[in-house]
């Protein structure tokens, strides 16, 4: 049944209408999302595919095959008028509609079909009205696009396929303001949950037209709020994050969190944060973000409990990078921040996120151990250890290890390699004793330091854990002084 359906809409679609303007748009659109995108529209024979073709068989209108058997028109009649030509279609399409029903079982009326062939129709017909000259027609079209693919999955890929998305970009540019923002709104509802639309709303020339609106002097609040939404949008396909990286948008995003407009919308600077960590997960737009000043925005911001979790999973992105550890690392007071955050005992996922950016830091960087030593980090670790989420307690224990062991590297004379780490035994005074006089003068006051803070906090620690009098510390954390390790950071 279902070779029998692709063999008669092959048909249908081979026809060459009348007035075929409309077919010839929407195949360019559709070809040129599939030329160079990579996208295969007709892989195998499924619902998706059968209702691609459907939808294209609106748009031809009658079958080539009912026309070669039909008689040749009298000259003395009328041609036929355009709504007769799409009534036909939208007759012929329901009852495609209804044959690929019966094949997958299901138990629609003929009424949802004329329905759904009702729906089209409309689309159609948007997608008409904007490619028209007409300035209103246009943006009454505009309106529509945005209404009809805020909530509806089907409406954003049939508008597109239609090919709604070209003259929607070229409207971003629009001398009526109003016109500019329903325009990107529209193209962000298209992309919602949609990388198809996503991909075709970039190729389409969006991002440029939205930077130089962005350069404008004149530019209104309200714009600003839909090219956030629009880059939030974008921003989520992988392929796009580099292309967006790249343009010159992250300053403009940057400045969205740090200055917004006076009186900004409850989500404009959500979304100015999202689409900074959206772009902060592609390693290569790393060094714009630390560029436009972004590390110091985000510790700045870290005390508002509104965007201290993302502005955290933010900085765990960037720390990932050699460049964004060294820009935490010289922000002022960026340890006292990070190590206070570990003490947030109402928020474990911000204790998660803060413990691993001290551990990736700590681990790459011995200068910054120091620092974070400074900043009190061994008290809150340990509380960490005993109180915190099952991560933050593994994140806690490794990075007492990073900040307390010595890792005992040694380059070997003859091959310039580095040789095993020599593994101490806490209980042996000698040994260790050896080990402090190799150490230099700098690394044997961290130690002391080190040592010091374990016990005299560990008393607080065990109070506030409640527990018992007699609770003495386990091996593992006596252990934590003195041992040596050369793992990697596991987590």
């Amino acid at each position: 049944m279902k070779k029998y359906l692709v063999f008669k809409i092959n048909r249908v679609l081979s026809c060459q209408c009348d007035n075929s303007q409309m077919a010839k748009c929407a195949r360019a659109d559709v070809g040129a999302l599939a030329g160079n995108g990579g996208f295969r529209f007709w892989p195998l024979v499924s619902a998706a595919v059968l209702r691609r073709k459907l939808l294209e068989t609106v748009m031809c209108g009658a079958s080539r095959q009912k026309r070669r058997h039909s008689p040749a028109p009298s000259p003395a009649l009328a041609p036929v008028s355009s709504e007769s030509r799409r009534k036909h279609g939208s007759e012929r399409l329901a009852e495609l509609l209804m044959a690929e029903a019966s094949e997958s079982g299901s138990e629609e009326t003929e009424a949802e079909f004329k329905r759904k062939v009702e729906v089209l129709e409309e689309l159609k017909g948007v997608v008409r009205r904007l490619q028209e000259e007409d300035h209103d027609r246009k943006r009454s079209a505009a309106m529509d696009v945005r209404r009809l693919a805020k909530d509806d999955p089907e409406a954003r890929e049939t508008l597109a396929m239609l090919g709604s998305i070209p003259p929607l970009v070229g409207m971003v540019d629009s001398d009526d303001p109003e016109v500019q923002i329903t325009t990107l709104y529209a193209l962000a509802n298209l992309g919602i949950g949609n990388d198809m639309n996503k991909a075709a709303i970039v190729k389409a020339g969006a991002i440029h037209k939205m930077l130089t609106l962005i350069s404008s002097p004149s530019i209104s609040p309200s714009i600003s709020e839909a090219i956030v939404a629009n880059f939030l949008s974008l921003s989520a396909l992988d392929s796009n994050k580099p292309i967006i990286g790249s343009s010159g948008a992250i300053p403009f995003l940057v400045n969205a969190f740090k200055n917004p407009h006076p009186n900004p919308s409850s989500t404009f600077k959500q979304d100015a944060l999202r689409a900074l960590f959206n772009l902060s997960i592609a390693p290569m737009n790393v060094f714009n973000l630390i560029d436009a000043g972004l590390a110091e925005s985000l510790l700045a911001a870290i005390g508002d409990m509104e965007f201290s979790d993302r502005t955290l999973a933010i900085l765990s992105n960037l720390v990932t990078v050699s460049d964004g550890r060294r820009a935490v690392s010289r922000t002022r007071d960026a340890f006292p921040i990070l190590v206070d955050v570990l003490n947030w005992s109402d928020s474990p996922s911000c204790q998660e996120k803060a413990a691993y950016i001290l551990m990736v830091m700590a681990h790459k960087g011995y200068n910054d151990r120091t620092a974070m030593i400074q900043s009190g980090v061994i008290s809150s670790l340990l509380e960490l250890t005993l109180l915190g989420s099952q991560l933050a307690q593994k994140r806690a224990s490794r990075l007492l290890e990073i900040l307390t062991v010595d890792k005992g590297k040694q380059v070997s004379e003859g091959f310039g390699s580095i040789s095993a780490p020599i593994k101490s035994t806490p209980s042996d005074p000698k040994s260790t004793a050896e080990i402090e006089a190799g150490m230099s003068e700098e690394r044997r006051a961290v130690r002391q330091l080190v040592q010091q803070s374990l016990q005299s906090n560990m008393w607080r620690i065990v109070r506030r854990a409640n527990l018992p009098g007699d609770f003495a510390p386990s091996d593992h954390f006596k252990a934590l002084t003195s041992s040596s390790t050369s793992k990697s950071l596991p987590f």
